[in-house]
């Protein structure tokens, strides 16, 4: 196969070479002597077998050529042919052959019969035959390439032959059948052309075993079976891309680290990763690797990235990923971007580049697009101005970019990995506007005397210029009609703010704009909120627990006190009842009763034959008096009552007991008077006692008072008691 690549007269004498060197020197032999010789050898199908003899397309019929198969399960570590080439009356013998193929040579205008006996075993010699037509015995070998990829439960063939062959074979045919089955699938799958064949319907988790031949035609008239090859199962899964990280580098490069996975990793037996720039500029470069990861070194540019997994039976589905551009920040120039109308720019660097570098590469996009690059060579000026072949739009943003490469003209992108740096990035607006749409989805979270605003940004594409914040327009003034409102500016990264000291159980109205350079934003729609009303919190519950219960002991105590002195006012102490108006004239009345029952006793006892007046008429006793003749009527002496026995008021009521109704005073036995003389405080001790049922100061005291001070049988005996000879203080006689 490696002739081919040689000069034409290197070929020929390769091939010639080979030829008389693989050539054993052939025996003359007569077709008796085979007979005799190897009579004794058979066909077995475990024997040596299959022999066939050809000569390739393309050799000028020079190179004959006959192969055979050895016998199975031997036990013999060598082998030793004989090849038999007969032809008309001519025969030759190759002796002693170790391999299992022979160069011959034969004349092209006779039919030629070939005989192969293998005398490995003493005991056994088996043999095979072939017969053909030197002009029929062209072959057009197996390819010599042959590329397969599974995918949906299929298998795609890509097979190519030597050129020689490869314009003759029209079509080709495959079998294939499972790698541990023994029979092959019949018949043949036959391609549509002669480079690509499909077979269907497999099972993507099996392994294949395929076979490739040509169809033979008028040029190929043999067309041998290919060896053996090995589909393993198909490559269902996408490698999953686990991390791709940055590491900036000096002077605005990175590292980039990727990192991947394959679930059925012990199918693959590699990996291949393709990179290239997102504008789209060549070249993309292509790694084969055999593990999971992979370290580039990049510029600050934006990148595509794929990963296939790879094995004989072809590829996996891709895994993608866009590698974005690192953020300018970290950059370590400053590049100023003019805009010269809209069909051009001009891109200006402060750094003196020019001394290190000559070739420049400047890109431009809008975010979501994809980006146009251009490369200079520059080696004068800090500056280049870029002409469009689209102008640039009013009010979308851009972001330019510059990279230095450290190369010489040509400045185009020679490979990917470590190739470019990037020296500085800026953003800009050809025109900018001011925002055509206003913050959305306005939320509230309102407390008694505050409310906390959250919105959504305006989307980029609406800004129309660079995002200076937003406004916050609030009032509570909704009924009178004005105007009147509050403005509070909150800076382009807030999306919340806090409003506070509001008045509680109030309704608001609050609406949100944003601005730019250019202006301020429409406005969004109306939101009402209502803030709280006023609530205690725990420490105010506390607090008012507190004094309530602070007031409740103070007004308990005032109103002891206030109780008190109502009950001083109101309803005073009983007090000594000597002081009772209603009790002195009481006192008054039973005196002049008393006095009248002592002196008619006396005239009763000393003299019945006058007539004693007693004057009731005198004059009622000073108060003073009063209280002493009260206090001798109430307070009881109890001592001398118990000494003297019955007292006389028990006897007189025993005495009115026996008759209510008689006026008559019943005299006392004379065996219990009393010598002694009576005080009159003992006597008037024993008028019944006053029942008080109310207050002592209302009339129905006096009222229930005056029958029963003293009763008449009472003063009766009480007159009877008086030492005889001893006349009233105030009397007349008639």
């Amino acid at each position: 196969m490696h002739f081919l690549h040689k000069p034409l007269p290197y070929f020929i004498f390769g091939v010639l070479f080979e030829y008389f060197t693989t050539l054993s020197s052939p025996v003359t032999c007569r077709c008796k002597n085979i007979s005799s010789r190897y009579g004794h050898c058979v066909t077995f199908q475990d024997g040596v077998r299959e022999l066939v003899c050809f000569v390739p397309l393309g050799l000028s019929m020079i190179a004959w050529e006959c192969v055979w198969t050895p016998r199975k399960h031997t036990v013999y570590q060598t082998h030793r042919y004989t090849l038999i080439i007969e032809q008309k009356n001519s025969c030759k013998m190759y002796a002693n052959i170790s391999g299992t193929s022979q160069t011959i040579s034969l004349s092209k205008k006779l039919n030629m019969t070939a005989h192969v006996f293998d005398e490995s075993d003493p005991k056994s010699c088996t043999k095979s035959f072939f017969r053909g037509s030197p002009k029929k015995l062209v072959r057009c070998g197996p390819p010599s390439n042959v590329h397969f990829n599974r995918h949906s439960r299929q298998l795609d063939i890509q097979a190519s032959w030597r050129k020689e062959e490869n314009k003759y074979i029209a079509l080709y045919s495959v079998r294939y059948k499972n790698l541990t089955s023994e029979s092959w699938k019949e018949p043949p799958v036959q391609s549509k052309d002669n480079n690509r064949c499909t077979l269907g319907n497999l099972n993507s988790s099996l392994s294949y075993a395929v076979q490739i031949q040509c169809v033979a035609n008028d040029k190929c008239t043999q067309c041998p079976w290919s060896k053996s090859f090995t589909v393993p199962p198909e490559l269902n899964d996408k490698p999953v891309i686990e991390m791709v990280e940055d590491f900036p580098q000096t002077k605005g490069s990175r590292l980039v680290i990727i990192k991947w996975k394959f679930a059925a990793s012990e199918l693959v037996e590699g990996y291949s990763v393709t990179v290239g720039k997102a504008s789209g500029e060549d070249p993309i470069e292509t790694f084969n690797t055999s593990r999971s990861l992979l370290r580039l070194a990049l510029s600050h540019s934006a990148y595509h990235l794929t990963i296939t997994a790879l094995n004989r039976a072809g590829t996996s589905p891709t895994a993608q990923r866009t590698i974005p551009p690192l953020d300018d920040k970290v950059l370590y120039g400053k590049l100023n971007v003019t805009f010269n109308g809209n069909t051009s720019f001009t891109v200006s660097w402060v750094d003196d580049l020019i001394k290190t570098y000559s070739c420049f590469s400047v890109e431009w996009w809008r975010r979501g697009e994809k980006a146009a690059y251009k490369s200079f060579y520059e080696d004068e000026n800090n500056y280049e101005v870029i002409q469009l072949n689209e102008p640039l739009e009013q009010y979308k943003r851009y972001t330019f970019t510059l990279h230095t490469r450290p190369d010489k003209e040509p400045c185009n992108l020679k490979f990917i990995n470590n190739s470019e740096s990037t020296y500085g990035s800026v953003q800009a607006f050809f025109t900018e506007g001011s925002p055509i749409s206003a913050p959305g989805n306005i939320s509230t979270n309102v407390s008694q005397s505050s409310v906390v605003l959250k919105w959504t940004a305006v989307p980029e594409e609406d800004n129309r210029g660079f995002l200076l914040g937003y406004v916050l327009h609030y009032t509570d003034r909704l009924q009178d009609g004005t105007d009147a409102e509050t403005n509070i500016t909150v800076d382009a990264a807030s999306t919340s703010y806090e409003l506070v000291d509001l008045k509680n159980s109030t309704v608001y109205r609050v609406q949100l704009s944003a601005f730019t350079s250019a202006g301020m934003g429409v406005r969004s729609s109306a939101a009402y909120f209502e803030t709280k009303p006023a609530s205690l919190t725990v420490s105010s519950v506390i607090a008012g627990a507190i004094v309530g219960v602070t007031l409740l002991l103070l007004v308990v105590y005032l109103g002891s006190q206030l109780l008190k002195r109502a009950k001083k006012l109101l309803w005073p102490s009983i007090p000594n009842p000597g002081n009772s108006n209603a009790i002195q004239k009481i006192d008054g009345v039973c005196d002049l009763e008393l006095l009248e029952l002592i002196n008619r006793q006396k005239e009763e006892e000393g003299d019945s034959n006058s007539l004693h007046v007693v004057d009731g008429r005198e004059e009622m006793s000073p108060v003073s008096n009063l209280h002493s003749n009260a206090d001798s009527c109430l307070h009881f002496n109890t001592d001398y009552e118990e000494s003297q026995g019955p007292s006389l008021s028990t006897i007189a009521t025993d005495s009115r007991a026996q008759d209510p109704t008689s006026d008559t005073i019943t005299s006392i036995p004379t065996d219990i008077r009393q010598t002694d003389p009576v005080l009159i405080s003992t006597v008037a001790h024993q008028c019944q006692p006053l029942a008080f049922l109310s207050d002592y100061t209302t009339m129905e005291l006096f009222q229930q008072a005056m029958p029963q001070c003293v009763p008449d049988t009472t003063s009766s005996s009480l007159s009877s008691l008086e030492p005889q000879g001893q006349s009233s203080q105030s009397e007349d006689t008639y």
